[in-house]
């Protein structure tokens, strides 16, 4: 860590040598700005979400600190990542004129960006909801964007951040910003973004009123049911075809699941997006941030899930999703053996869940196991109304109707009774549950390691599954290894 950190301060030093000029850069050679090369990079960027840990949102700029930024470019980079999304707040910034030494540090980003090999997009007017000041909020755009109108290094503009098409306010201003930002900059790809709650008949309801002005393409911001990504993406890219879609925002805060769920979440994501064509998906965000590093004036910081959804935490440590999203920028991959199927991953980087706790808690040991050095172990479980106790997780692949399915785990029984299995529960768009397909069971006893399997085609409806490992009744105990789920 400590090398990291004296090479970022090394690259740090380069960098800021060249921050007393303020012309914007000539076009390299073989480079172009044209709005089809770069819509082309927007639908294939590998693009990181970005506040430092220490200053989220608008304390980014008014604490701006360019080591501490080229430090978290330089590890965006290392991750596979070719884009960085920065977002600009117009408080800050100064409003209706932008203070120069605020579009100074909005040079010195995007000169960091570079340096590292990274494109960027700008989101603009986050924070912000002077709907009434259409004049103004031109003035200010054009400002923000002037040196940058033709610089190849900037990939698109986001007019607003999660733009709400319910507030008509809102709607009538973004009319008249487009064509106005359109006409000074023709070749920058223009787009609004949806929060989760809005989704897909939000994209619709944007689509249909901008039809006069449209976008160039819609950012998606995920944040639904990873299990059941690839029908709510799918639903997003038909609410505005022809047109195409990010998703430029998507995760979980390990505040609400462990690292290994975490992980898990964005593994789906990435996975459900390439089913649906879809080629680029932004995790949200790098870091976690540490107390106080959110401003206290924004509802956000007396959240405490925000603080948590980053790829590492505010100490620089890497979580489990780091993994994942190396894996899945550098390979193009994200194989279900990320979901530690074998149970050798520490408990918070596992991404395995309890249910039906009431009747049983699992637990992960060392006593007995079929390979490595960790397996589960069921003892002296019951049922309630709601079933038997069981370990649950989602595979990564999604699940499409009428696909064949096929999960297996090894078991091995000391004096079990009651019912030992694996199952597979199917859910809708909705997450109804729809049915369940259940393996051979455990014959009761002493066993050795006995192969469960259950083999089954996703019924009519389903857009999501679950994998159980159930063992009830059981006075004795019960060990499970080897998972295996396809």
């Amino acid at each position: 860590m400590s090398s990291f950190r004296v090479r970022a301060a090394v690259l740090a030093s380069s960098v800021l040598m060249t921050f007393g000029s303020t012309a914007a850069p000539a076009l390299a050679t073989g480079e172009t700005s044209s709005m089809a090369d770069r819509m082309a990079a927007v639908q294939t960027a590998k693009s990181m979400n970005y506040y430092p840990s220490d200053a989220g949102w608008s304390a980014m700029w008014t604490n701006f600190d360019a080591v501490k930024v080229d430090a978290d470019l330089a590890r965006i980079a290392e991750l596979g990542a070719d884009n960085v999304r920065v977002i600009v707040f117009p408080q800050a910034f100064g409003w209706p004129t932008p203070k120069p030494e605020y579009t100074e540090k909005l040079r010195k980003f995007v000169s960091i960006a570079d340096a590292h090999g990274l494109s960027v997009k700008i989101t603009l007017f986050d924070w912000w909801s002077g709907y009434n000041e259409v004049t103004n909020s031109v003035t200010w755009a054009k400002a923000v964007l002037a040196p940058y109108v033709d610089d190849p290094r900037i990939l698109a503009v986001e007019l607003k951040n999660e733009f709400q098409p319910a507030d008509t306010a809102a709607v009538t201003w973004v009319k008249q910003l487009i064509p106005a930002i359109r006409a000074y900059a023709p070749d920058m790809p223009l787009t609004l973004s949806v929060d989760g709650g809005t989704g897909a008949a939000g994209m619709a309801r944007i689509k249909s009123e901008l039809a006069a002005t449209p976008l160039d393409y819609y950012d998606f911001h995920f944040y639904g049911s990873s299990e059941r990504a690839l029908a709510e993406i799918r639903k997003a890219q038909a609410a505005v075809s022809p047109a195409p879609i990010v998703i430029g925002e998507t995760g979980v805060s390990s505040a609400v699941v462990s690292e290994g769920e975490q992980g898990a979440y964005l593994a789906r994501v990435f996975r459900a997006a390439s089913e649906a064509g879809v080629g680029s998906v932004s995790p949200w965000t790098l870091n976690d941030f540490s107390d106080g590093a959110i401003p206290s004036n924004s509802q956000v910081s007396q959240m405490p899930a925000q603080y948590k959804f980053g790829l590492y935490r505010a100490d620089g440590a890497p979580k489990f999703a780091s993994t994942v999203v190396r894996t899945w920028w550098t390979t193009g991959t994200v194989p279900n053996s990320l979901l530690n199927l074998g149970f050798e991953a520490d408990a918070n980087d596992s991404p395995w869940r309890l249910s039906n706790s009431a009747a049983g808690v699992p637990v992960v040991g060392t006593d007995v196991v079929r390979t490595g050095t960790r397996s589960v172990r069921f003892s002296g479980t019951t049922r309630t109304t709601a079933g038997l106790p069981s370990l649950v997780t989602a595979p990564i692949t999604p699940v499409q109707a009428g696909y064949r399915w096929r999960a297996e785990a090894y078991a091995r029984g000391a004096a079990a009774t009651g019912v030992t299995e694996i199952a597979l529960s199917w859910f809708d768009v909705n997450g109804k549950w729809i049915s369940q397909s259940t393996s051979n069971r455990l014959p009761a006893g002493n066993t050795t390691w006995t192969k469960l399997v259950v083999e089954a085609v996703a019924p009519a409806g389903a857009t999501s599954v679950q994998l159980h490992l159930k063992s009830g009744d059981n006075t004795g105990t019960v060990w499970f290894d080897d998972v295996a789920v396809s």
